[in-house]
């Protein structure tokens, strides 16, 4: 499949510091996106947790490295998930991304948060990520901008969270939305959500010792 987004012959992505060599892109990456992600912790974008909010936060995170951040992808795409035997999550198609992300976050801006259970809380927080993960909306970049993007309007909504623990274990967290994910239209409901549900509640729990300055 023609991928437009990399540089012809290879699997490295092209950006704006023409780095061709796939390790030192990555490297390149998780320092200047390290840094982003700090900034916006620190200095929260402001927005309404709709589509243009989630633009504004990739485009942000990944504005020194892709000319192309805060855009949504123009190809469909597949990825080999070892935790699903080789198999792809079903990503939304490219057509239909800004749909599926729409009714992604209309139902988490519509929740009832602050009148929830704890278990309650749990579940709709791992529903929601997950939902929105599962769009992949841009070319690269998914997991985090969701994370980040999801933790934030909780925080928004007043109620506290450590999550710090998705960017400590995040491949775990990956892993779990992938398992949370596994549901396709001709091999049925293979989902675990258990995993992405057990972090989650985590990072509610522990959010006590995050605001005391003693992340767990």
């Amino acid at each position: 499949m023609f991928d437009p987004y990399v540089y012809p012959g290879t699997d490295v992505l092209k950006n704006i510091l023409n780095i061709k060599d796939k390790k030192t892109l990555d490297d390149a990456e998780a320092d200047y996106v390290s840094l982003r992600l700090r900034e916006v912790a620190e200095k929260p974008l402001p927005g309404n947790y709709n589509i243009e909010h989630l633009s504004k936060m990739h485009r942000y995170i990944f504005q020194d490295l892709y000319e192309w951040a805060g855009e949504f992808r123009t190809i469909n795409i597949e990825k080999e998930e070892p935790a699903l035997g080789g198999l792809s999550v079903e990503y939304s198609d490219k057509a239909k991304i800004e749909r599926d992300l729409s009714n992604a976050l209309a139902k988490m801006t519509s929740r009832p948060w602050t009148n929830l259970s704890l278990e309650d809380k749990v579940k709709c927080f791992s529903e929601d990520l997950a939902a929105v993960w599962k769009v992949h909306a841009f070319r690269e970049g998914n997991t985090r901008v969701a994370v980040t993007f999801c933790c934030q309007f909780i925080e928004a909504q007043g109620i506290p969270m450590n999550w710090t623990i998705f960017e400590q274990h995040s491949a775990y967290v990956r892993t779990a939305l992938v398992a949370y994910s596994a549901v396709f239209h001709d091999l049925g409901d293979l989902s675990k959500k258990e995993y992405l549900e057990r972090i989650v509640k985590d990072a509610f729990q522990n959010a006590a010792a995050y605001i005391s300055g003693n992340p767990l």
